[in-house]
């Protein structure tokens, strides 16, 4: 489960585990970014395979797209080969050409329900020729062109490393009520045939599991804990282990199981994940000021149950937290009161609130909504500009909108729409309905409200008399306003663990959208 996210994150396609969204492919040019993975290889290993990501920050579609790779540097050390199929040509030894099947539809942040592949040219196999030896580096220039003079180019580096094989302990279960404190143990072993010098652990906890402690070679983004970098050589055959404090947030929903995975890799390798943050001038994770988290030699009992399974997908351990007893969530509907004369276009801010107690979490790597919300336009009105997040039910006035996945206890999340009033009719009604049934890719709504009858709010156009819509009034009459096509907003995204925590260490696949919506995005 964590590997398969992570291998996601490797690709830093993690833009959509911070906000999902759904967007629509815009006409104006966006600006690409594209980013190619750097690699390390083991001579006698497996191939890697890789491909070429494009972050926009604005949705758009690229026709007749091409990938050139030069890997001239590297001719006599690697290849490069197709590794799904797609259509490619060598016109010279150390190049290698492939053109896209079909339109590459690029997003600022995965759509719901999208899967974990988007934003990406079809993948490359890269592998090590017999005449590559340890130490060997050089790099691989990958650039796009597509139809109207769009290009972009990205040089990535390859190392030729000495093969190991880390193995993480067995997973462990806990059991806490929110606001509980608990100590995991982090256990790491060495499965191969070459000693071990340094590793990090690279952890990926749903955002109820806070970190305690601040040691001084680990990450942190805010309470939660991002990495830790350990120079301890393992030798073969041999663990070492520790123990993390952690906490269950006093907002944790209930009953549930919140789970944490630690992921053990290379410090080479953990490079050419994180090179580009530098690159792209990210703001890191925040240094511990605390001691040193250090390790001891892991008992016999973990180190053999890791060292039992010694092929791929061995690096990892986890541990799932039983939240217990009882945390609910209130999300209340936010409508809006409206007036104007014939003609005129109003904003219609509305939404919900999580009034707690709980947060309510649904990260995951399909981007499954936490719930959905029905606007339902009041009479006399056309909607003029709408949420990227909603869509209009065929034959209907309703628009269905797509909540973000982590639901904030305390925090608002509205959405504009921007209303032409056609006809002046007093008291025009029209309704918001969080939690509303969806029968949609991304599943159904949040059906557990522990207070349905705030539920649903009013929007009221031009009211007979004051009042109308329940939560705040942010209509404007003027014609004017802040509208605009906005996604549901109001998650303080300093981080969002689960599958987004590594994003803080990488930096990269969300500065474009983090530059275009005012540092929204802090990696």
């Amino acid at each position: 489960m964590f590997k398969h996210s992570l291998r996601w994150l490797t690709g830093l396609g993690a833009a959509g585990a911070l906000i999902a969204a759904s967007a629509t492919p815009a006409v104006a040019a966006a600006t690409i970014e594209p980013y190619f993975q750097d690699t390390t290889l083991a001579v006698g290993a497996t191939p890697t395979t890789r491909a070429l990501f494009l972050y926009a920050d604005e949705p758009t579609v690229l026709k007749d797209v091409s990938v050139r790779y030069d890997y001239r540097s590297l001719a006599s050390k690697i290849t490069v080969t197709p590794a799904e199929g797609q259509k490619c040509t060598a016109p010279e030894p150390g190049i290698l050409v492939c053109t896209e099947p079909a339109d590459v539809t690029l997003y600022e942040m995965p759509p719901l329900g999208s899967g974990i592949y988007r934003n990406a040219a079809k993948q490359v196999r890269i592998a090590l020729t017999e005449g590559a030896q340890l130490g060997d580096s050089g790099d691989v220039a990958v650039s796009y062109e597509a139809a109207g003079g769009r290009r972009g180019s990205y040089t990535s580096r390859v190392r030729v490393g000495e093969g190991v094989d880390l193995a993480g302990g067995p997973f462990t279960d806990f059991s806490s009520k929110p606001g509980g404190k608990l100590t995991v143990p982090l256990v790491v072993a060495n499965a191969g045939d070459k000693a071990v010098s340094g590793f990090v652990a690279v952890f990926d906890f749903s955002y109820s599991i806070r970190a305690k402690d601040r040691f001084s070679n680990c990450r942190y983004a805010d309470d939660h804990l991002v990495s830790c970098q350990f120079d301890e050589d393992i030798p073969v055959g041999t663990g070492l282990a520790t123990t993390l404090n952690l906490e269950l947030a006093t907002d944790t929903y209930a009953p549930t199981n919140q789970s944490g995975y630690a992921q053990f890799m290379t410090v080479a390798d953990f490079e050419d994940l994180t090179r580009v943050r530098a690159a792209v001038g990210a703001r890191t994770a925040t240094p511990g000021s605390g001691p040193k988290l250090t390790l001891t030699e892991a008992p016999g009992r973990m180190r053999q149950a890791a060292q039992t399974d010694v092929g791929p997908g061995n690096d990892y351990t986890g541990w799932t937290i039983k939240a217990t007893g009882t945390n609910g969530t209130d999300l209340a509907a936010i409508g809006a009161t409206l007036k104007g004369t014939a003609g005129a276009v109003v904003t219609a801010t509305v939404g919900f609130r999580n009034n707690g107690p709980a947060t309510l979490d649904r990260t995951n790597a399909d981007y499954e909504a936490a719930t959905h919300t029905v606007v339902e336009l009041p009479p006399g009105t056309t909607a003029v500009e709408t949420p990227d997040t909603c869509q209009l039910r065929p034959g209907t006035r309703t628009y269905q909108c797509a909540s973000e996945m982590l639901l904030v206890a305390g925090q608002t999340y509205t959405m504009k729409f921007r209303l032409r009033i056609d006809k002046v009719i007093a008291n025009a009604r029209g309704a918001v309905r969080v939690n509303a049934p969806c029968e949609c890719p991304p599943g159904d709504s949040f059906e557990d409200d522990i207070k349905p009858a705030n539920d649903k709010a009013t929007i009221v156009v031009n009211a007979a008399q004051s009042g109308g819509g329940h939560g705040d009034d942010d209509g404007d009459g003027d014609g004017g306003g802040g509208g605009g096509s906005l996604p549901i907003t109001g998650t303080p995204t300093t981080v969002i663990a689960g599958i987004g925590a590594l994003l803080l260490v990488t930096g990269a696949g969300c500065y474009l959208l983090a530059r275009r919506h005012g540092g929204r995005f802090t990696a």
